[in-house]
């Protein structure tokens, strides 16, 4: 019976990979080199692909080294943990009868704000630095706990391309963040006399040294979350975009509002000064997450957002700086006539331009983005919806699919 020329090929091939398996080759070692089969390799089965290698933890003592706590949830929760035990630790060894009685935890420093006055109301002191420092690294960690674990997941369901996610973690974020504590500077401020920017109670009252435990707490959170971002700035945690240059001139204006409005007690202008800034960010934000999910459907709430920006950031702000500039004599004469900070006495008659420099400039930075923000309204309009500031945004993701697929390539080829 004749075989077939193919039917011989097909058991020749079948024999020789057949060879190639040392099932039954017992006492003998195969020199060949089994190779891996032609075609296409396999993905990476890391489920964190689609993130920086600095999001990989290398464990507390190495997160601290290279500064990845700030990234990695875990190691930023652990840090938050020890003070937070040691502090109950006390309680107990003293409630217990372990330990004497003692008026001071210095781990409540880091947990709680310090300096109660009798009446039951805050001032500010040196305490106020390890409540900041703690809650550094608290802002960190609820940053990445919500980008990784709620908006990542979000943004993979709402099909975010892999070139855009990064951002849309950040904006995202910024969502969350700015409506919590926009809502919370509204609350702060109805509190207070100057509700809604009656700006003649910057002065009036002035000093404002007591202050409520809300108001209080609320200013040292800001101070720790523009802390924690100017970080996250200088190490580039975030991809430069391309107004870096204004973004880092921003965060050093507002820090600067910051320090000095808390230490010479204008906390009321700082108070309005913060509403203005998130509240208007809530809506940028937002309108950005819009566009990285449907562009079309971002128009009104870009347009929306361009409303409220010009409101918060334009009006509102020329109000508080007009305040400066026009009203600055209000203040009480005794409380304008020299500058000596031993004495805790800060606002000497040129004080009135210290303060008036920084939130003009800050002004400033706004009419820059506010130009940006009018030109991508004229896009929106003829219907191409882009973010002028980001680098990577207009990158093409195809292009990005082909290099991934090149990369893998190469290591299939190396191995």
């Amino acid at each position: 019976m004749s075989t077939k020329p193919g039917a011989r090929r097909r058991s020749s091939s079948v024999t020789s990979a057949l060879k190639q398996v040392p099932l039954n080759q017992q006492h003998t070692e195969s020199k060949d080199v089994i190779k891996p089969l032609s075609g296409r390799p396999r993905p990476p089965k890391n489920s964190n692909s689609d993130l920086p290698d600095e999001y990989r933890s290398l464990g507390l003592k190495g997160d601290l080294r290279t500064g990845r706590w700030m990234l990695v949830p875990s190691s930023a929760l652990l840090l938050l943990v020890i003070p937070a035990v040691l502090c109950l630790n006390q309680f107990f060894l003293i409630e217990f009868g372990l330990m004497g009685p003692l008026d001071f935890n210095p781990f409540s420093y880091l947990l709680f704000p310090q300096h109660r006055l009798a009446n039951g109301k805050y001032t500010k002191g040196v305490g106020d630095f390890f409540f900041i420092a703690y809650y550094i690294i608290f802002w960190s960690f609820v940053r990445q706990t919500v980008t990784l674990y709620f908006l990542r997941p979000l943004g993979k369901r709402l099909g975010i391309p892999k070139s855009k996610m990064m951002r849309f973690l950040e904006q995202g974020y910024a969502v969350f963040y700015f409506t919590i504590l926009g809502s919370a500077g509204i609350f702060v401020m109805s509190q207070l006399p100057t509700w809604w920017y009656k700006t003649e109670h910057f002065w009036l009252e002035y000093p404002h040294k007591e202050m409520t435990l809300a108001l209080k707490t609320y200013y040292l959170m800001q101070a720790a979350y523009w802390c924690q971002q100017a970080i996250l700035l200088v190490a580039k945690v975030e991809k430069p975009r391309k107004d870096f240059k204004e973004l880092v001139a921003h965060h050093i204006v507002t820090l600067w509002l910051i320090g000095w409005s808390y230490g010479i007690y204008l906390t009321y202008i700082g108070v309005s000064i913060f509403v203005t800034m998130d509240i208007s960010d809530i809506f940028l934000a937002l309108a950005k997450c819009v566009n990285y999910v449907d562009e079309s459907a971002s128009v009104p709430f870009f347009a929306w957002f361009v409303g409220v920006w010009t409101y918060f950031r334009h009006y509102l702000n020329i109000r508080v700086l007009w305040s400066v500039y026009t009203q600055f004599d209000l203040i009480p004469a005794k409380e304008r006539q020299h500058f000596r900070p031993l004495q805790d006495e800060w606002l000497a008659p040129w004080m009135k331009w210290q303060i008036f420099t920084p939130i003009l400039l800050l002004q400033f930075i706004n009419l820059f983005w506010y130009f940006l923000i009018l030109r991508i309204l004229v896009r929106a309009l003829r219907g191409n919806l882009k973010d002028e500031r980001s680098d990577d945004e207009g990158e093409d993701e195809a292009e990005l699919e082909t290099k991934d697929k090149v990369k893998v390539l190469k290591q299939g080829k190396a191995e």
